[in-house]
Parts: C-alpha cells; structure tokens; sequence
C-alpha cells in the first residue's frame, strides 16, 4: 500500500471516529468518557478532528513554547482554567496573570489562577471549538493540553467576559505550521510500579526525616529519598504524623468550612498540572448522577458526586470513588501544617486540602478546629 492509500485509510479512520464521537456526546458524554468508550484516549479522539471537516467539533493543532502561550492569555481577561484527574475536577475563573517558567516548568501565580505546571510532560496541545446544539449561542472555545498518553493535563475556556478577539489572537499566533496529514501519536501508559515492600523501608530513619522538615516542599524530596509511595509513608509514619479518617471526611471538611467562612485551599493535580483554590468555599452539594455506561448501551452504577459551585471555583469530586483519606501533619519553619489527603481505589491521589496561610504564617486555628473534629478511624495493625 503506497502512502496515499494510507492517508485515504487514515482519513476514513479518523472520520469513523468523529461520527462516533458525535454520537457519543449527543447522548450527553463527557469527552473524556465518549473517547473511553471508544477506546481511545481523549487526546486521540481530539486529534482525529484535526483538519478539514464538517462536525460540530473542530480542532486545530498548537504549538509552544508552553510558557509563552499562557503569558499571551493575559490580554483576554477572565477565562476558566480547568486541571482534573481521574475522579475531581477543579475549575477556577480568573485571569492568567504572573506566568513564569521555561521549558520544563512553569508557575501562575494570579489572585485566581494558581497553577505548578510540568510542561516537560504537555505532548501535545489543541484549540478546540464545539458548536452547541442551539444554533443561537456561540460554538464552546478552548485550548486543551494533553500528555504523551493523551490525558489531558490542563485546559482554557472561554467565558462570557473573556476577550474572544484577543483568544482567537492566541490561537492564530500558537497555530502550529505542520502539514496537514501530520499525525498526532499518543502511546500507551506504561503499567504502574508497585510500591517496595514496607520492610524494604528505613522506617526510622523516615521518620526522622519527617520530624526534621523545615516546608511543606521538602516532602517530596524526602518520599524519593526514601523510595517510598506516598499512602505508603503515611502507613509508615501512622500514628506520630498522620491518621485515618472516615471516607465521608471531605464532605464534613467542606461543609464546615462553608458553615464558619474559613479559607481553605484545595489542590488538584493532572500528570502536568497543579491547580490551587485559595480562599473561602461557600454553596457545598452532594449529587446523584446516572451513569453513561461504555457506550454500546450496557449500564453503569450512579455516580455519586461531591460539589463546591461557587462563582469562581468549581470542584466536582466523585465521593463513591474515595477509597481512603489521611490527616497529615508536616513539620515547618513557621509550625504543624495540616492537610487532609483522599484518594481513590487505585491509590491515586484525588484532592489535598489546606487551611489558607502565606509562607511566614502559622496554620490558622479555625482550620485546625475543623481538622479535630473530623471523625477518625483506628490506625491499621502494622507489620513490626
């Protein structure tokens, strides 16, 4: 087969896909889960509606520097700023303001979008605009940003108060000059390493590395240091630095927190993306939602979602997905800071949450009133 056969082959392919895909989100699907249902990542479904064609979804390749891109956002005013990962959504409204970084990472630090950016693992990046189903509102419009596997790590949409004219300027500047037929590959996700053993960890010696941390930051240092999976130095340590609490946790955490006004944060990672709400959080819903199944009609259990939907920031976390939530001290330079960590049943990290403080500030006493009140479980028997 010549190379044009195989582009006409591609091109079916990917106008299979984009038939399908459509059909998928006419039912309601997210991306995300229409993609899956496909069996493709999300990246893959959005590449394949690159070039010229008439579906409602159209997507245009992009190019960075990454950090260059984000800086031009500025110029556009409010837009929303989107970071999930397999369970939470975290969704912010704001303006990307003090952008910083190079190549591989980079930092906003606005007064709505915070982010920790990992541009080293952003493979790939579109602008994607959907038409909406009633003719009279305008097409969605956003750029959305994806790893080597094709998950998505962050994304940008437009607003009522964004700037269209000066976004749809983004676009034309970070177009990407490739060749039409160029493809797009996404590659499988490499299978998860198992965590070491528990008895293949220095657990003292983990445990006075812990007690000697001067900020939050060096945790990171000191789990690589130790070879040691996050949950499992939680277990490790269980007792002295950090305890169980029930699953519902997170619910009381953030009602409570409604209830008295105290400023929280609440952090959401992607493979390539941190996000970061600081500040108080106000109108808390729990909610019960049918699931989409896979697409071929099967059924799937309800979902059962834990909502913040306040102007500005939107979390959205699947509460039937939390398999475990920890209460973690870390020792500073300025005292204990606590956070609240939930994670789902394939041990990934979903949310961590904070009380409000600036580098300098000892941890605010009303988070720590809410903290103590959060129901706890008995630790775990632990191997000697």
């Amino acid at each position: 087969m010549n190379a044009e056969a195989d582009r006409d082959q591609d091109q079916q392919g990917h106008q299979d896909q984009r038939a399908r895909f459509a059909a998928l989100r006419a039912k309601g699907m997210r991306h995300k889960d229409a993609a899956a249902a496909m069996g493709l990542s999300e990246g893959a479904a959005v590449a394949a509606h690159t070039g010229a064609h008439d579906n409602a979804l159209r997507a245009t390749r992009l190019r960075g520097p990454w950090v260059d891109l984000l800086q031009a956002l500025e110029l556009c005013g409010p837009v929303l700023a989107l970071t999930r990962n397999e369970t939470t959504v975290h969704e912010k409204t704001g303006v990307y303001e003090k952008v910083s970084g190079s190549e591989a990472m980079g930092l906003a630090l606005g007064e709505a979008i915070d982010l920790r950016l990992f541009f080293s693992r952003w493979h790939a990046g579109f602008a994607v605009s959907e038409a909406a189903a009633n003719p009279g509102v305008a097409p969605s419009l956003s750029l959305q940003f994806f790893n080597p596997q094709g998950v998505a790590v962050h994304k940008i949409f437009v607003r009522d108060a964004t700037d269209r004219d000066a976004f749809q300027s983004v676009i034309d500047t970070y177009t990407a000059p490739v060749a039409p037929n160029a493809p797009v590959v996404f590659v499988p996700a490499e299978d998860k390493a198992a965590p070491r053993d528990d008895s293949a960890i220095d657990r003292a010696a983990l445990a006075e590395a812990w007690r000697g941390m001067k900020d939050t930051h060096e945790f990171f240092g000191l789990l690589n240091k130790f070879g040691v999976e996050r949950q499992q130095s939680f277990r490790l340590t269980e007792g002295e630095f950090t305890q169980r609490a029930e699953l519902g946790a997170i619910g009381g955490l953030l009602n409570e927190a409604a209830f008295d006004g105290t400023p929280i944060m609440v952090f959401v990672g992607s493979p390539g993306c941190i996000q970061i709400h600081s500040g108080p959080v106000v109108r808390i819903e729990s909610m019960e939602m049918k699931g989409h199944g896979n697409g071929n009609g099967e059924g799937a259990a309800p979902m059962r979602w834990l909502n913040v939907l306040d102007p500005g920031f939107n979390l959205h976390m699947r509460e039937d997905r939390i398999a475990s939530v920890w209460i973690v001290e870390k020792p500073t330079s300025d005292g204990i800071v606590t956070s609240v960590e939930a994670f789902d049943q394939a041990g990934e990290l979903m949310a961590m949450f904070f009380g409000a403080r600036k580098p300098g500030q000892p941890e605010r006493e009303e988070w720590r009133r809410i903290v103590r009140v959060l129901p706890r479980l008995q630790p775990a028997a632990q191997n000697p």
